[in-house]
């Protein structure tokens, strides 16, 4: 049944002035044809059927001054009903209906009205500027009509009492107006009501006739000055819902607003649901207040990919400052928050508005919302009946109890009824009893007892409580026999049983694995302290357990979750839609002593191995609440899965609260379908926890003076030789591991281009790479891109078109190891100085070297801002810098990005997420590409692969390139050449350019233009001319002294020929041939024919001078004798 229960708010914003009777009328009033008086008792009250709108009377709409609105103006508020609740002051039960007129003149006599609405309608601009008087003809034009038409005189049944609006005085009159269908005349006379502030206490009522506050009969209830809604089987009169597609980016915006015809605030009973899909809703509803008052609401806010926020406007569609934080803060899963705001006098429009974010295939959860409660409103001239399932016993109750269990009620009622319980029974809150259905096997369920002395335990089965079953019936199943007798698990490792029927934690110093009794730890050694639980006989005393259920209180009571022996596993609840809650507090983490020192990431970790067994769409949620502020869902995991194994690293020292909800369904519904489907988690591990117990001891530092036993912390970055159990500074560019700190292979060295930090708890790129190859090296410095780099990829689009950017931020090296780059949740300017103060309990906030967040722009959702959700850590531990394409198993395909157009090496940048999830079992890993571009100066530009347009394409790897100047090699000597000038004037210049293109920056300078003396004429050039004219010479020379030697040969040769032409063996003449003065006489006489190399050389000088001999012939003996 819907019941909206709230006091009137007479929207009583002044329009006229006060109601006294005119000394004068207006001029065009005066104008109107002599009218007969009305009879006496009239009262000027002949609105029939229709609300107080007018000082005096009520007016029919278009008859008498503009009727009362939501806004005060004769105009009601955007997306609210025309006639609010409370408009006139009058029974909120008449409430009309959105669209409808706010009072309705009853049919009869309308052909005998029409003469007077003409010479009204002549009138009415006078009346609605508010002419004195005006609205006192007004009703005694009406009072006229009604003695006119000879009507039937009223009883006190056939009207009632409402407030007119209040004038510029704060006064108003009480008027009796006619109920509806009602025609009768002699109404009573108008009277002077209550100031308009006046209000009466909760618990009471203004009775009109009297105008005297009353207590409320048994059965009802008030709340004086306030509105409260809190039945939602149907949306309240009053609220409306409004759904819009505010992204236009894609589509058409017709086929979107379709689109989300179906989306609206739904009722659920005791609260009303919010839409689940990407659309806009804004559940809307408008009130007029007399007095400053406030909005109180509850509601339940899981799931932040959902944005719910509140906001007030008034009737201007103008925001209130009291709503400037509009965002409504998160709640814990199976939690009710509320939130209140303070309200100002006047009209006020509220708004709850949900924006669903669809970024995958998970369905958001809805917003609830349950008793909205509104004060500040004037009066209330009745009380509200209890609903059914609630009663009053006392009078003047400002509110109704709910039955309780096995007991209903009707409405109104004073007392709840019992049931029958041996047929029928009924929840708490219950209006009818429910018959029992026949036991089966999802009532009962079966638990092991503690162990006894024996070391025996028993197996018991156990109604689920309630019982709403019965056994007697045919097919009816009974309880099982309990009492079967089982040995007892051991004890968990930490604890141990001393004789007795419990398991105790070892003392401090001492260790167990469960089946011994516990023992000191050796010298040189310390207890691991931790819990692990894999044993389930008895819930561990930090655990606790709990069933809640966001629409009813049927689980109330009950156990979440059953220990098995060898498991724990979800219980069986009140319905299939209870949050089955487990709770493990610890509080707080402390690494080893000897590693105290150590500021490493990791100060502790979780583990669990669980499975999930559905038929349905369960959830099993793992959270994490830090120092009891806010609880985070870490992760979840839906419908069926296979034993597996879970961990969450702890990086800093808090209280936690670490919890396991699983629900079967998210559909509300009373029935236990799936009452099979479950949970099961079979161990626990806990490390580092402060108030631990320890299984086993580990290696720890000794002091230096003394062998004993006593622990000592090492220094951050050192580790406990094994020799001597004493602490050792870890060699250079190595960092020590959290998990293993005994030995020198506790340190483990840094990855090419990084180097540790101080305290050898990380390794860092300085920003300093070398390479080196084919005896080339190249020196890279990247402190110029040490700030923090942004990159908005997209946009990209859901499934329904909802634009969305993937923002990353890049700390890529220097700051000595600190992650600078911080990305945040509905936060789009948070630097890391504004977390200073909050570091340790900001938890929406993600600091490392790289992060993402998913951007909705303040165009996409009709959003003021940008608003930023998803934030999480890609990278928190750096591996290292090279030119190599692989590094730790992490590889980069060649065809990831365009090939570089310089023949500079890329430098890879690696990093690593110690976060695991579902999707990715060896946590997150990216790498950043710096790549040299000389034509991108400063920050350069960053960007992602063309075919991975989110950074990723398996989801777990991510890459970038950071194209930049500052990504070149450091300049050298190789980078430039020299340019040596003309020699002008006995100076010289020589000119250094660098080589082109340049691909190179800062290093070695270019060395500035020098300048040296020279002369004309080179010394080498005079050298080499000097050789060439001695070499001239010499040439000359030798010229000479062969075409000399050539003369002489000739003239022998001569001599051989004639001598061969002779008689044999004859001579010649001695007076023919005789040796000249000064001729070499030469024995020799050379009989070969062939000439030798000398001989061709004085041919080759003679030979152009052969013709200029001239030629004498010999006589021989020979010749005469022939």
């Amino acid at each position: 049944m819907l019941r909206a229960t709230f006091a009137t708010p007479g929207l009583d914003q002044p329009r006229q002035r006060a109601p006294a009777p005119p000394a004068f009328l207006p001029l065009p009033l005066l104008l109107l044809p002599p009218l007969p008086a009305p009879p006496p008792g009239s009262g000027g009250a002949g609105c029939r059927g229709g609300r107080p709108a007018g000082p005096l009377c009520p007016t029919a709409p278009g008859l008498c001054p503009a009727a009362g609105g939501a806004q005060g103006q004769g105009q009601p508020a955007a997306g609210a009903p025309r006639c609010p609740a409370g408009a006139g002051g009058g029974d909120p039960r008449q409430h009309p209906r959105p669209g409808k007129g706010c009072s309705g003149a009853p049919r009869r006599g309308r052909r005998r009205r029409m003469m007077l609405l003409r010479m009204l309608r002549m009138r009415r601009a006078g009346a609605e500027r508010g002419y004195p008087g005006s609205a006192w003809v007004c009703c005694w034009l009406l009072g006229w009509q009604a003695a006119a038409l000879q009507l039937p005189p009223c009883e006190e049944t056939d009207y009632h009492f409402e407030y007119t609006e209040c004038d510029s005085s704060g006064s108003r009159w009480r008027v009796a107006v006619p109920n509806p269908s009602v025609e009768c005349s002699g109404l009573p006379d108008p009277v002077k009501g209550k100031e308009c502030t006046f209000s009466c206490a909760s618990g009471e009522y203004l009775e009109m006739k009297n105008q005297v506050c009353s207590k409320c009969a048994e059965g009802t209830y008030s709340l004086g000055s306030g509105i409260k809604f809190d039945e939602w089987d149907e949306l309240p009169a009053g609220f409306s819902n409004v759904a819009t597609f505010m992204d236009t980016a894609v589509g058409s915006s017709e086929s979107k607003a379709d689109s989300c015809n179906n989306s609206s605030w739904t009722p659920r009973g005791n609260y009303i649901e919010s839409n689940r899909d990407d659309c806009t809703v804004s559940l809307i509803y408008a009130v007029h207040l007399k007095k400053s008052g406030s909005v109180f609401f509850e509601y339940q806010y899981i799931d932040n990919n959902i944005f719910f926020e509140f906001f007030i406007q008034n009737d201007q569609c103008k925001e209130m400052e009291s709503t400037a934080d509009k965002w409504v803060k998160l709640t814990d899963n199976g939690e009710w928050g509320s939130h209140s705001v303070t309200l100002k006098s006047g009209s006020n429009i509220l708004y709850w508005r949900t924006t669903g974010i669809l970024m995958g295939s998970k369905v958001v959860k809805p917003v609830l919302v349950k008793n909205i409660t509104i004060e500040g409103v004037a009066y209330t001239s009745e009380c509200f009946a209890c609903k059914p399932g609630t009663f009053s016993d006392k009078p003047g109750a400002s509110g109704c109890q709910v039955c309780p269990r096995d007991t209903y009620s009707e409405k109104g009622a004073k007392e709840c009824t019992k049931c029958k319980e041996d047929i029928y029974y009924a929840d708490e809150g219950s209006s009818v009893c429910i018959e029992r259905p026949p036991c089966t096997s999802k009532d009962f369920f079966q638990i092991h007892t503690p162990c006894d002395k024996e070391g025996k335990t028993q197996i018991m089965y156990k109604w689920i409580e309630p019982k709403i079953c019965r056994e007697d019936l045919p097919d009816a199943l009974t309880l099982p026999p309990s009492g079967e007798r089982q040995d007892c698990p051991p004890c968990n490792p930490g604890f141990y049983n001393n004789a007795s029927s419990s398991c105790t934690p070892c003392p401090p110093g001492t260790f167990s694995d469960g089946t011994q009794e516990c023992k000191a730890c050796p010298a040189g050694t310390e207890p691991a302290l931790g819990f692990e639980y894999k044993w389930w006989n008895i819930l561990p005393r930090n655990m606790k357990t709990s069933c809640f259920n966001v629409g009813n209180s049927k689980c109330d009571g009950m156990n979440g979750w059953e220990v098995a022996g060898d498991h724990i596993q979800s219980g069986a609840g009140g319905s299939d839609n209870d949050y089955l809650i487990l709770n493990l507090h610890i509080p707080g983490f402390k690494p080893p002593t000897s590693v105290t020192g150590a500021t490493g990431s990791e100060l502790g970790r979780i583990t669990f191995i669980f499975e999930t067994i559905c038929s349905a769409d369960c959830v099993l949620y793992f959270m994490a609440d830090v120092n009891r502020k806010n609880t985070n869902v870490v992760e979840s995991w839906e419908r069926s899965k296979e034993k597996q194994s879970y961990t969450h690293i702890i990086s800093k020292n808090a209280s936690f609260t670490f919890t396991w909800a699983f629900q079967r369904i998210n559909e509300g519904q009373d029935s236990r379908q799936f009452i099979n489907d479950m949970a099961k988690i079979y161990s626990i591990t806990v490390t580092n926890a402060v108030d631990g117990v320890a299984s086993s001891c580990r290696a720890c530092a000794l002091g230096s003076e003394q062998s004993g036993s006593s622990c000592v912390p090492c220094p951050p970055g050192h580790y406990i030789e094994k020799e001597t159990s004493q602490c050792k500074e870890c060699p250079a560019n190595t960092f020590l591991s959290i998990h293993q700190v005994y030995g020198s292979e506790a340190c483990i060295p840094c990855g090419p281009g990084s180097k540790s930090t101080k305290d050898h708890s990380a390794c860092f790129s300085d920003c300093l790479v070398s390479y080196v190859k084919d005896n080339q090296s190249l020196n890279y410095n990247f402190s110029s891109l040490s700030q923090v780099g942004s990159l908005m990829s997209g946009p990209s689009f859901t499934s329904r078109g909802t634009k969305f950017f993937h923002f990353f931020n890049i700390s890529l090296c220097g700051n000595e190891g600190k992650k600078m780059a911080i990305c945040t949740d509905n936060i789009t300017d948070v630097t890391l100085k504004d977390m200073v103060a909050e570091s340790e309990d900001f938890s929406n906030f993600v600091g490392a070297f790289v992060c993402q967040s998913t951007i909705i722009p303040s165009d996409s959702k009709g959003f003021r801002t940008a608003l930023a959700l998803q934030s999480n850590s890609l990278a928190d531990r750096f591996l290292g810098a090279t030119v190599e394409t692989m590094l730790e198993n992490i590889s980069i395909k060649a065809d990831m990005f365009p090939p570089s157009p310089s023949k500079i090496p890329d430098v890879h940048f690696f990093y690593k997420s110690s976060t695991v999830t579902t999707s990715c079992e060896n946590g997150r890993a990216t790498v950043v590409t710096m790549r040299c571009n000389p034509n991108k100066p400063d920050q350069g530009e960053l960007s992602v692969p063309s075919s991975c347009p989110a950074g990723t394409c398996d989801g777990c790897t991510f890459y970038f390139v950071w194209e930049s100047a500052e990504a070149c090699p450091l300049c050298t000597e190789q980078d430039y050449h020299e340019i040596e000038g003309a020699c002008k004037k006995g100076f010289q210049e020589t000119l250094y350019v660098w080589n082109e293109p340049k691909h190179c920056i800062k290093g070695v300078p270019l060395p500035e233009k020098r300048t040296s003396t020279c002369e004309t004429v080179d010394f080498w050039l005079k050298v080499g001319a000097g050789v060439g004219a001695f070499t001239a010479v010499l040439l000359i020379a030798l010229t000479c002294y062969f075409w000399k030697k050539n003369q002489k040969l000739e003239y022998k040769y001569s001599k051989l020929v004639m001598t061969t032409n002779s008689k044999e063996c004859e001579l010649p003449a001695a007076d023919s041939c005789a040796i000249m003065e000064g001729e070499d006489n030469e024995e020799e006489i050379v009989y070969s024919n062939k000439q030798s190399l000398l001989g061709k050389l004085k041919s080759l000088a003679t030979k152009e001078k052969e013709d200029n001999f001239e030629s004498v012939q010999l006589k021989s003996s020979r010749s005469q004798n022939i």
